[in-house]
């Protein structure tokens, strides 16, 4: 089957404007169902609602651009994952799985995807539900999600032209030390192309380098008109992982080949395929949940699809995550989705010392996209993707 990003042309970059324009409207719509979704995090909700809602409205949205261009692929470029607490990403549950509902005082990190004709917008962000400037989460809640958010800042005036993803390394271990806290470790963030959300690069930045990342992972500089999405996550234990016992749901197409034996399994991966193209995906898309996984394992097995296991902290300690999409531009760089953290929400009893640090974090950042324009739009979007949503569920 021939992909529709396939092509011997050298790829375009931001410096073209039609690639610029869709990631900044990839980004815009990212925010646009982040402002949304965060609003339906309340006491009582359950995650299966929450990450459907979001899904949909990701596809009302994005259908609402390009609409002339009928073979131009759009929508979801990472399927929404609420992750409460311990679990670190990936939880995207499915109709048949038990019943999570949010509970007062959870951390909950929401992550989702956008993407127009392949140019994505990754974004992610945490929240403590109750949480308020007049009663803010406090203690090791406080800490996770102020260092990871501090941390995602500093990355963010760190990555320019001629910068090292070394000096974001380092820095990050001085920010999460400072809130007695730790990066977790192995995580990486990516350079991203057209079509390719992570891992298809030798430009990386490791936050917490293990002993195998430590040898292999090379120092770089970024440079002008690259993308990156740029994910850190943050603990109060020690730093480590593993995979949950949670069933894993989401998914992404590999370059591996394979010739399918099952029919069942031919006709999902034509699915995916057609529908998701190289963008991860969750079993939750597809309306017979039990075809699907019928479908799904020969090509699990036989490594066409990229299973991404949910993963929890070690220790049991919650974690926090902020992750974002950035643009090497000449004069700095354009972050196109992220920034809607509210630092009144949290207090801790740690704070940044190191000068260096606090001059980095002084220093002016791109402000977020969109706009007061945007509120009224989202709030309709949002409402006509619950009410589908909970149809369907």
């Amino acid at each position: 089957m021939a992909d529709l990003y396939d092509s011997d042309e050298e790829e375009l970059t931001i410096e073209n404007d039609a690639v610029l324009t869709k990631y900044k409207t990839a980004g815009e719509i990212s925010n646009l169902v982040m402002k949304a979704v965060i609003n339906e995090v309340i006491p009582g909700a359950s995650v299966i609602d929450i990450c459907s809602f979001g899904d949909k409205m990701i596809l009302d949205e994005t259908a609402k651009h390009y609409k002339k261009d009928k073979q131009l692929k759009k929508g979801i470029a990472f399927p929404t994952c609420i992750c409460v607490n311990e679990i670190v990403c990936h939880f995207s549950p499915l109709r048949s799985d038990p019943i999570v509902t949010i509970k007062e005082g959870d951390l909950v990190k929401i992550e989702l995807g956008v993407h127009i004709d392949g140019y994505a917008g990754v974004v992610a962000h945490s929240l403590v539900v109750g949480a308020s400037a007049e009663n803010p989460a406090t203690g090791g809640l406080a800490d996770a999600v102020l260092a990871a958010y501090h941390c995602s800042e500093a990355a963010l005036r760190l990555i320019k032209a001629g910068n090292t993803n070394k000096q974001i390394t380092e820095t990050i271990q001085k920010i999460t030390e400072a809130y007695n806290s730790s990066p977790l470790e192995g995580m990486l963030s990516y350079e991203i192309k057209r079509y390719q959300t992570e891992g298809a690069t030798d430009k990386q930045i490791v936050l917490n380098p293990n002993e195998a990342q430590k040898k292999e992972i090379k120092d770089m500089e970024f440079a002008v008109h690259e993308v990156y999405a740029m994910d850190v996550f943050v603990t109060t234990g020690g730093g480590k992982m593993k995979e949950s016992n949670v069933s894993t749901t989401v998914h992404k197409r590999s370059d591996e080949t394979y010739s399918l034996k099952m029919k069942a399994s031919r006709a999902f991966f034509s699915d995916v395929c057609n529908r998701f193209t190289m963008m991860p995906f969750t079993l939750r898309a597809f309306e017979d949940e039990k075809k699907a996984k019928m479908g799904l394992k020969e090509c699990v097995t036989h490594e066409l699809l990229h299973p991404y296991p949910v993963q929890q902290d070690s220790d049991g300690k919650a974690v926090a995550q902020f992750k974002y999409t950035v643009l090497v531009v000449p004069n700095g760089n354009i972050r196109i989705n992220g920034g809607l953290f509210d630092t009144s929400l949290f207090k801790s009893e740690h704070k940044i010392e190191d000068k260096e640090v606090l001059a980095l974090l002084a220093q002016s950042a791109n402000r977020k996209a969109g706009g007061k324009k945007k509120k009224k739009k989202a709030k309709s979007a949002a409402e006509e993707a619950k009410s589908e949503a909970a149809a369907e569920n």
